[in-house]
Protein backbone atom coordinates (compact mmCIF):
# COMPACT_ATOMS: atom_id res chain seq x y z
CA UNK A 1 0.00 0.00 0.00
CA UNK A 2 1.10 3.75 -0.51
CA UNK A 3 -0.10 6.95 1.58
CA UNK A 4 0.20 10.05 0.96
CA UNK A 5 -0.72 12.24 3.83
CA UNK A 6 -2.08 15.53 2.60
CA UNK A 7 -1.91 19.17 4.75
CA UNK A 8 -2.46 21.75 2.83
CA UNK A 9 -0.26 25.23 3.95
CA UNK A 10 -3.93 26.80 3.78
CA UNK A 11 -5.57 24.58 6.37
CA UNK A 12 -4.23 25.02 10.24
CA UNK A 13 -1.59 22.49 11.46
CA UNK A 14 -2.63 19.30 11.37
CA UNK A 15 -1.23 18.19 14.58
CA UNK A 16 -1.90 14.80 15.43
CA UNK A 17 -3.73 13.96 12.46
CA UNK A 18 -3.30 14.25 9.18
CA UNK A 19 -6.25 16.60 6.78
CA UNK A 20 -6.25 14.05 4.23
CA UNK A 21 -4.88 10.53 3.75
CA UNK A 22 -4.74 9.41 0.19
CA UNK A 23 -4.20 5.42 0.11
CA UNK A 24 -3.81 2.78 -2.57
CA UNK A 25 -3.72 -0.73 -1.92
CA UNK A 26 -5.97 -3.91 -2.83
CA UNK A 27 -7.32 -4.15 0.41
CA UNK A 28 -9.61 -2.11 2.65
CA UNK A 29 -10.20 -3.23 6.71
CA UNK A 30 -13.08 -2.03 8.40
CA UNK A 31 -12.20 -1.96 11.96
CA UNK A 32 -15.13 -2.05 14.63
CA UNK A 33 -15.29 0.33 17.34
CA UNK A 34 -12.65 -0.52 20.64
CA UNK A 35 -12.99 0.45 23.85
CA UNK A 36 -10.61 -0.55 26.69
CA UNK A 37 -12.29 -3.83 27.20
CA UNK A 38 -9.68 -6.70 28.60
CA UNK A 39 -10.30 -10.07 27.39
CA UNK A 40 -12.62 -10.58 29.88
CA UNK A 41 -15.20 -8.18 28.25
CA UNK A 42 -14.54 -6.26 30.96
CA UNK A 43 -13.78 -2.28 31.11
CA UNK A 44 -9.78 -1.25 32.70
CA UNK A 45 -8.11 1.55 32.66
CA UNK A 46 -9.76 4.26 35.84
CA UNK A 47 -8.28 7.51 33.95
CA UNK A 48 -8.82 8.24 29.92
CA UNK A 49 -5.29 8.28 28.75
CA UNK A 50 -5.27 4.13 30.11
CA UNK A 51 -8.48 3.78 28.49
CA UNK A 52 -7.37 5.49 25.67
CA UNK A 53 -3.93 3.20 25.57
CA UNK A 54 -6.19 0.50 25.59
CA UNK A 55 -8.68 0.85 22.85
CA UNK A 56 -5.86 2.08 20.46
CA UNK A 57 -3.95 -1.68 21.70
CA UNK A 58 -7.28 -3.30 20.79
CA UNK A 59 -7.57 -1.13 17.42
CA UNK A 60 -4.06 -2.26 16.78
CA UNK A 61 -4.59 -5.33 17.70
CA UNK A 62 -7.53 -6.20 15.48
CA UNK A 63 -5.46 -4.35 12.44
CA UNK A 64 -2.81 -6.53 13.06
CA UNK A 65 -4.83 -10.09 13.10
CA UNK A 66 -6.64 -8.55 9.47
CA UNK A 67 -2.65 -8.35 8.44
CA UNK A 68 -1.92 -4.99 8.74
CA UNK A 69 0.14 -1.91 10.99
CA UNK A 70 -0.59 0.99 12.23
CA UNK A 71 1.04 2.72 9.00
CA UNK A 72 -2.02 1.68 6.74
CA UNK A 73 -4.27 3.42 8.32
CA UNK A 74 -6.10 5.75 6.87
CA UNK A 75 -9.06 7.29 9.09
CA UNK A 76 -9.41 6.92 12.52
CA UNK A 77 -12.47 8.45 14.80
CA UNK A 78 -12.31 8.78 18.51
CA UNK A 79 -15.65 9.11 20.43
CA UNK A 80 -14.75 10.69 23.82
CA UNK A 81 -17.89 11.23 26.26
CA UNK A 82 -15.67 14.36 27.99
CA UNK A 83 -14.37 16.38 24.62
CA UNK A 84 -13.00 18.54 27.92
CA UNK A 85 -11.04 16.00 29.30
CA UNK A 86 -9.85 14.93 26.17
CA UNK A 87 -8.51 18.26 25.28
CA UNK A 88 -6.75 18.51 28.82
CA UNK A 89 -5.40 15.25 28.77
CA UNK A 90 -4.34 15.80 24.37
CA UNK A 91 -0.28 15.75 24.65
CA UNK A 92 -0.36 12.56 26.84
CA UNK A 93 -2.70 10.93 24.24
CA UNK A 94 -0.49 11.97 21.74
CA UNK A 95 2.42 10.29 23.15
CA UNK A 96 0.36 7.36 23.67
CA UNK A 97 -0.70 7.39 19.84
CA UNK A 98 2.95 7.71 18.69
CA UNK A 99 4.45 5.17 20.87
CA UNK A 100 1.76 2.71 19.63
CA UNK A 101 1.24 4.22 16.05
CA UNK A 102 3.99 6.28 14.77
CA UNK A 103 3.74 9.79 13.38
CA UNK A 104 2.36 8.75 10.27
CA UNK A 105 -1.21 10.13 11.27
CA UNK A 106 -4.65 8.73 9.95
CA UNK A 107 -7.15 11.51 8.90
CA UNK A 108 -8.92 11.50 12.04
CA UNK A 109 -11.57 13.54 13.94
CA UNK A 110 -12.85 13.00 17.54
CA UNK A 111 -16.59 13.47 18.36
CA UNK A 112 -18.18 13.74 21.93
CA UNK A 113 -21.05 11.47 22.90
CA UNK A 114 -23.25 11.15 25.43
CA UNK A 115 -22.39 7.78 25.78
CA UNK A 116 -20.59 4.39 24.78
CA UNK A 117 -22.05 1.02 24.52
CA UNK A 118 -19.96 -0.19 27.82
CA UNK A 119 -21.32 2.44 30.31
CA UNK A 120 -17.50 2.49 32.10
CA UNK A 121 -15.90 3.26 29.04
CA UNK A 122 -14.79 6.87 28.53
CA UNK A 123 -13.47 6.59 25.00
CA UNK A 124 -13.90 4.32 21.50
CA UNK A 125 -12.12 4.37 18.28
CA UNK A 126 -12.84 3.05 15.09
CA UNK A 127 -11.87 3.71 11.65
CA UNK A 128 -10.43 2.01 8.47
CA UNK A 129 -6.92 0.81 6.86
CA UNK A 130 -5.79 0.11 3.31
CA UNK A 131 -3.39 -2.98 2.74
CA UNK A 132 -1.44 -3.71 -0.10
Amino acid sequence: MSTERVNPPELSPATGFSHAVVATGTRVVFLAGQTALDADGKVVGDTLPEQFERALGNLLSALRAAGGAPGDLARVTVYATDIAAYRVHAPELGRIWRESAGRDYPAMAVVEVVRLWDTQAMVELDGFAVLP
